[in-house]
C-alpha cells in the first residue's frame, strides 16, 4: 500500500507519526473520507473544501492549495491501482512539546492512504436497524475534527444493541447520527435537520437535497423531535460509506413494514444514477 505523508507518496511501512503530533495527543486536527467509484473519488472537490473549511475554523492554515491536494490525492489512487474503495485524509495542527496552548508557526502534518471496499448493497437492499442516544457532544458538529469519543461511544452501543447505527437526540431534537445525517419521511414530504452547528453537513446530505431540488421533489429543512422520528412513514440515513442507508426499526420500532419504503428507493437509484454520471463524465474529461 502507498500511503501520502506531507506532500510525499510513500509504502505504508515507512509512514511514521511523531508521539508529539498534537494529532495523536490532543485530536488536534480534521479529517475526511472520500469514496472511489471505478477509480474516480465522487465528490472529491466538496470533501476538500469541507476538510479546508474545518481546518480554518480550528485555525489551522494549510500552504497547499486545494487544487494541489486533489492532484496529489488523484496520484495516490493511481498508485495505488484503486479501482472502488475509499481514501482516508486527516490533518493535525503539527508536532510540538506536549502544552494545550500552541505555536501558531506549527507545520500541518497530512496523512492520506486507500481505505477497502465497503459493500453496503445487501444492507441498503433490507435495510437497518438503529437506537436512540442523547446527543452530548460539544456545539461545533459542522467541524469535522478528529474529536469522536462520544461518536465512538454510541456507535459502540448500537453495535452491542445489535443495531447499524445511533440516533442523537438533544433536547428533544434529532440532530444527527453518530457517523451519519439522519432523514425522515411524512406524508411524502422528507425532513431533514439544519446544517447548523449542531451537525456535520455531509456531502451526501447535500448531494441528496441537490437532486431533490433537481427533480422538483418536496423536502423541509427543519428540526423536527424525536417524536416525529418514531412517528414516521420513512426514515434513512446517508453518509460516504453508506450512500442512502433505509431504516427499517429504531428503539424497536418497525418503519414500513420492516422495509426500505418506496420513497427511500427512490432517492437510492437516483443518488446512485448521480453517482454513475458524474464518475463517467470525470473519466470522459481524464
Amino acid at each position: 500500500m502507498k500511503v501520502l505523508v506531507n506532500g510525499e507518496i510513500i509504502n505504508r511501512s515507512e509512514a511514521k507519526v511523531d508521539i508529539e503530533d498534537r494529532g495523536y495527543q490532543f485530536g488536534d486536527g480534521v479529517y475526511e473520507v472520500v469514496n472511489i467509484y471505478e477509480g474516480i473519488p465522487f465528490t472529491l472537490k466538496e470533501h476538500i473544501a469541507r476538510l479546508y473549511r474545518s481546518a480554518n475554523e480550528i485555525g489551522i492554515q494549510l500552504s497547499e492549495q486545494p487544487e494541489q491536494l486533489c492532484n496529489r490525492l488523484m496520484e495516490l489512487i493511481e498508485a495505488n491501482n484503486m479501482t472502488n474503495g475509499g481514501l482516508y485524509l486527516q490533518i493535525s495542527r503539527g508536532v510540538s512539546n506536549r502544552s494545550h496552548h500552541y505555536d501558531q508557526t506549527l507545520t500541518p502534518q497530512l496523512v492520506a492512504y486507500p481505505l477497502p471496499f465497503k459493500n453496503v448493497s445487501d444492507a441498503q437492499a433490507k435495510g437497518v436497524e438503529a437506537i436512540t442516544a442523547e446527543d452530548l457532544r460539544w456545539l461545533r458538529c459542522d467541524i469535522k475534527s478528529l474529536n469522536l469519543l462520544y461518536n465512538i461511544m454510541v456507535k459502540q452501543k448500537a453495535s452491542e444493541a445489535g443495531a447499524f447505527e445511533s440516533i442523537l437526540i438533544r433536547d428533544g431534537i434529532v440532530t444527527e447520527g453518530s457517523s451519519s445525517n439522519i432523514f425522515i419521511i411524512k406524508d411524502g414530504i422528507l425532513l431533514t435537520h439544519p446544517a447548523n452547528n449542531l451537525i456535520l453537513n455531509g456531502i451526501t446530505r447535500t448531494k441528496l437535497l441537490e437532486i431533490m431540488d433537481a427533480n422538483g421533489w418536496d423536502y423541509k429543512i427543519q428540526p423536527f423531535q424525536k417524536e416525529d422520528l418514531m412517528k414516521a412513514d420513512e426514515v434513512f440515513l446517508t453518509s460516504t460509506t453508506s450512500e442512502v442507508m433505509p431504516i427499517i426499526k429504531v428503539d424497536g420500532v418497525t418503519f414500513s413494514q420492516a422495509k426500505p419504503g418506496p420513497f427511500t428507493r427512490k432517492f437510492q437509484t437516483a443518488f446512485r444514477e448521480v453517482v454513475k454520471a458524474e464518475t463517467k463524465t470525470t473519466t470522459e474529461k481524464a
